[in-house]
């Protein structure tokens, strides 16, 4: 595998996980992250250790020039881009409910889910489009069973950013569908990811998840293949599609 990936927010959690399973498959994977920086060095170790290739960028998603410094970096790294992860995302600190939710903050997370990702799949489709020198590749958007659900007195601003990820993907595979890019989406249900810890949630999230229909949480490394799955050429005429990876839970 000769790949060239950019996994964004990929210092722990599924996107930590993609770039580790991108490793034992060759590639050379850009561990995007925000803050962590010991944590993105270890992945990269462990890409490495696993037979890829791997450097650690700094970008904040919610800011584009962040975003276009790290293509253009990725670029001097590795050369021509063919894979490109949108996993990075954030959330509010705690529960909220309908009164309680601020301009600001839904904002930042707009920045960083919504329009940050968008600004990611065109510097990556300017790279990958064959109408523009390309030899095309595959974006994969992590979205979020709260696209389907709402997350109503939890976190509707999350939920909200996350839907306008299917509506983007919906829109963008069918864009450049000619240009040989393909564009998918995945949808993660309960996943035991540090991002519980984070809101305080994690024993809630956890004992919630024993009545998922599969009768449990599900892991990184459960979505992480299904992410390398559609990134690859494996999944050649899946395009537009959003799946979901949550175990039947509704």
């Amino acid at each position: 595998m000769s790949d060239v990936v950019i996994v964004t927010g990929a210092s722990s959690g599924i996107g930590a996980a993609t770039a580790r399973l991108l490793g034992t498959e060759g590639a050379s994977v850009v561990v995007n992250y925000r803050s962590s920086k010991e944590q993105a060095d270890a992945v990269v170790a462990d890409v490495i250790a696993a037979g890829g290739k791997a450097v650690a960028i700094q970008a904040d998603m919610g800011v584009e020039a962040d975003i276009v410094r790290l293509f253009e970096e990725t670029d001097k790294a590795f050369g021509p881009l063919t894979g490109l992860v949108n996993n990075a995302g954030i959330n509010g600190p705690q529960l909220r409910s309908l009164y309680d939710y601020t301009f600001k903050e839904t904002m930042d997370i707009l920045a960083v889910n919504t329009a940050g990702l968008l600004i990611c799949c065109r510097e990556a489709a300017k790279r990958m489009s064959t109408t523009k020198g390309g030899k095309g590749g595959s974006i994969v958007n992590v979205s979020s069973i709260g696209a389907l659900t709402g997350s109503p007195g939890r976190f509707i601003h999350y939920a909200g950013s996350k839907g306008a990820v299917d509506s983007m993907t919906l829109g963008l595979a069918v864009e450049v569908a000619r240009q040989g890019i393909r564009v998918n989406a995945i949808r993660p249900g309960t996943v035991d990811t540090p991002i519980h810890d984070k809101v305080g949630q994690r024993e809630r999230v956890m004992k919630a998840s024993l009545d998922i229909p599969l009768g449990r949480a599900g892991t990184p490394e459960e979505v992480a293949e299904s992410i390398v799955w559609l990134l690859s050429g494996k999944a050649s005429l899946v395009t537009g599609a959003i799946l979901n990876v949550m175990g039947a839970q509704r």
